[in-house]
């Protein structure tokens, strides 16, 4: 009698990956809801909240001032709307990225332990924010001179082109030309932020760590990016656009504040499902590779929480 042939291992698509980070989630939700206290839920906030009060600082900065003429009134608005909207946007940027790269440390930490079935703890999760904050910001700033450049680059070539064809639509081809090749990149990077936390590196190293690992995984990287990337976005312009035409009586600021805090959670929940998805994308990719084999041999003979066993990975996917 014919031994009948073993199942094939689960093809990694975003649904896989979604449901390995939700079965982390939900196996420390306490923990992971502590890390999204801390640090989530005041960067979702801030960027929910920070456009309407921007806006509504500068129309207060710009009412009508007593001076002696219209044009001095008029230059003194000026200078008042650009001073206070830089210092606005400096403290709001600052947080928001210290918020960001620390919330990035803490969970990708925490994912990678409850991987394995490891006991995941609050002050270890802290700690490793704290530890990998300058390299993943080193790594930002990398990434960020990069695009940067590109974008520079491509500008520049516009500019010499409209000047010598005098061909108006140059600088939109040019657009869409750096769009689609700083979407190309981030599809690549997807996996630096991991790479910084898991594997101590830090500039241009998980970038090209992330590359590597990425092949043939391109499809899953760019519909985890558009999927996110709209449903963040769309919450954000709803309740953006609710904001701004809303009415300021008691009954109108009550309900802004309703939209801001059921934003702010919802977009708590999304930047969590998606550091937790790229940490377990970054585990699959090493599967694939064969990477995985020592440090499964690893963490074997180690400790467990009760109720949590160590996850082996056994994957195929499709090089669409």
């Amino acid at each position: 009698m014919a031994t009948p042939s073993p199942l094939p291992p689960p093809t990694v698509n975003l649904c896989t990956v979604l449901t390995e980070s939700k079965r982390i989630i939900n196996a420390h939700s306490r923990h992971f809801l502590a890390l999204s206290v801390l640090f989530l839920l005041p960067l979702s906030f801030s960027v929910t909240v920070y456009p309407s009060v921007s806006r509504l600082i500068l129309h207060q900065s710009s009412s009508p001032h007593n001076s002696v003429s219209l044009l001095r009134s008029t230059l003194q608005n000026d200078a008042v709307d650009t001073k206070t909207l830089l210092l606005l946007l400096i403290p709001y940027i600052l947080l928001v990225t210290v918020l960001n790269l620390l919330a990035i440390g803490s969970i990708t930490y925490s994912v990678y332990q409850g991987f394995y079935g490891r006991p995941v703890k609050l002050i270890s999760a802290v700690r490793s924010s704290v530890r990998s904050f300058l390299p993943l910001l080193a790594t930002l700033i990398t990434s960020n001179l990069i695009v940067i450049a590109i974008f520079s680059i491509l500008g520049f070539a516009a500019f010499l082109l409209t000047r010598l064809i005098n061909f108006d639509q140059v600088s939109t081809v040019v657009i869409v030309i750096s769009l689609a090749v700083v979407v190309r990149l981030y599809v690549k990077w997807i996996l630096s932020w991991a790479v910084v936390v898991i594997e101590s590196s830090w500039g241009l190293t998980p970038l090209k760590r992330s590359r590597s690992l990425i092949e043939g995984m391109e499809s899953v990287s760019m519909s985890m990016i558009l999927v996110f990337a709209v449903a963040q976005f769309g919450f954000f312009w709803i309740s953006t656009v609710s904001a701004s035409s809303g009415q300021m009586d008691d009954g109108g600021k009550l309900w802004i504040v309703v939209q801001f805090v059921v934003t702010s959670a919802v977009l708590t929940v999304l930047m969590l499902y998606y550091v937790a998805a790229t940490t377990v994308m970054y585990m699959y990719c090493k599967a694939v590779r064969g990477e995985l084999a020592w440090e499964i041999a690893e963490y074997v003979s180690l400790p467990f929480d009760d109720g949590k066993v160590p996850h082996l990975v056994s994957v195929a996917y499709n090089n669409v």
